[in-house]
């Protein structure tokens, strides 16, 4: 390996593989140790390989975003959910519903059990949040967008902007905030929201406009070649990716038929591939310093999808190790196979260039020009 690939930033597919492999472990298991675990493993990559860039600093607001939907998640049990039995923590007042609202309550007995249950379902979700702010933290959406296929440019754009948009609203924050403290104006508290929302949202909105400006000059969406043929291409890549979304679900779903699974999947690549390829002819792409994808990338996304075999392969065969039980309350024990898996995912912080060795992690912006 050359000095200079050593040297070049991953690509940041790789990133989203890494996370996706962890994201999918964590939605196949409840057990707080290994959810923990998952936690503990992405945080320790992204404070490894993270860089300075604004978007490298949403990592925290998806952790506190995931600390809310716990939160949410334990207070709609005890108000809303149904009663576990079990030791009761505190008795609510209860609000007698009508009998068709039967299986729906609004008050009553809180138990232990069920306060439990709520953690682990919301600890669940926030896991897979924080896998997704890994990924964002890691990946340069823009560097991102090159990658994606030409027949798939609308979306792609479209995705990355959503995907950029809460770390550009953390560094808004970040920056109003700094600039009120300097001034001595309130930065924090009901007057600080107020004072810091208006300048967020005006740049927001001037954000929003140069980035439109910028898409025009570079004939975003501007087609040229047969409407009838883009149509064909269009069809076949939506129906490619339905049938990957559809045997995905039935590879991950134990109880689906088994036609639903990987055959499925395996026809819709294939269907997505030919449309994304006849569709990728009517576009006309200039490229500076593209992307590569090699050796380190694909260790990068060997080791997300080893931590999420060793879920899946352990939960085929044992699901009470994957799930402990809440009724009646049982203390959770590490699974070793899963536990392996994900401390495999630990890699990328040794795989991965370290940032202050990263070239041109900025790259210059991609040149679009669509056949007019």
């Amino acid at each position: 390996m050359s000095a200079a690939s050593r040297l070049r930033p991953l690509h940041p597919g790789a990133w989203w593989l890494w996370a996706t492999g962890l994201a999918t472990a964590a939605s196949r298991t409840t057990n707080p140790l290994l959810l923990g675990l998952i936690l503990a493993v992405a945080g320790f990559v992204v404070a490894a390989r993270r860089t300075d860039a604004p978007w490298a600093r949403a990592y925290g607001f998806y952790l506190r975003m995931g600390l809310v939907v716990i939160g949410i998640r334990v207070v709609f049990a005890a108000v809303f959910g149904a009663p576990l039995p079990g030791h009761v923590l505190v008795h609510l007042p209860e609000v007698q519903l009508p009998h068709w609202a039967a299986g729906v309550r609004l008050g009553g007995d809180v138990t232990l059990e069920g306060v439990m249950y709520a953690v682990y379902a919301g600890l669940q979700l926030a896991t897979m949040l924080a896998c997704v702010g890994a990924a964002n933290a890691l990946a340069n959406p823009r560097r991102m967008l090159r990658a994606v296929p030409g027949a798939l440019y609308e979306v792609g754009v479209a995705v990355v902007v959503a995907l950029s948009f809460s770390p550009q609203l953390v560094e808004g924050v970040g920056r109003v905030r700094a600039a009120r403290r300097l001034r001595g104006r309130a930065h924090t508290g009901v007057r600080g929201l107020r004072g810091v929302a208006m300048p967020v949202l005006e740049g927001a909105l001037e954000r929003s406009v140069d980035l439109a400006a910028a898409m025009d000059a570079r004939g975003f969406g501007r087609t040229a070649g047969d409407p009838g043929r883009r149509r064909r291409a269009g069809a076949l890549t939506l129906a490619g990716l339905l049938g990957v979304c559809a045997g995905l679900y039935g590879l991950l779903d134990a109880g689906s038929p088994g036609l639903l699974g990987l055959p499925l999947l395996a026809a819709g690549a294939g269907i997505a591939a030919v449309g994304l390829s006849a569709g990728g002819r009517r576009t006309s792409r200039s490229r500076y310093r593209p992307d590569q994808w090699g050796v380190r990338e694909w260790l990068v996304g060997a080791t997300g999808a080893i931590a999420a075999a060793g879920v899946l392969v352990v939960a085929a065969r044992d699901l009470s190790a994957l799930n402990p039980s809440t009724s009646p309350l049982t203390a959770p024990g590490l699974p070793v196979v899963p536990a392996l898996g994900v401390l495999v995912a630990l890699l990328p912080a040794w795989l991965a260039p370290a940032p202050e060795s990263v070239v041109d992690e900025e790259p210059a912006p991609v040149l679009v020009g669509e056949a007019a």
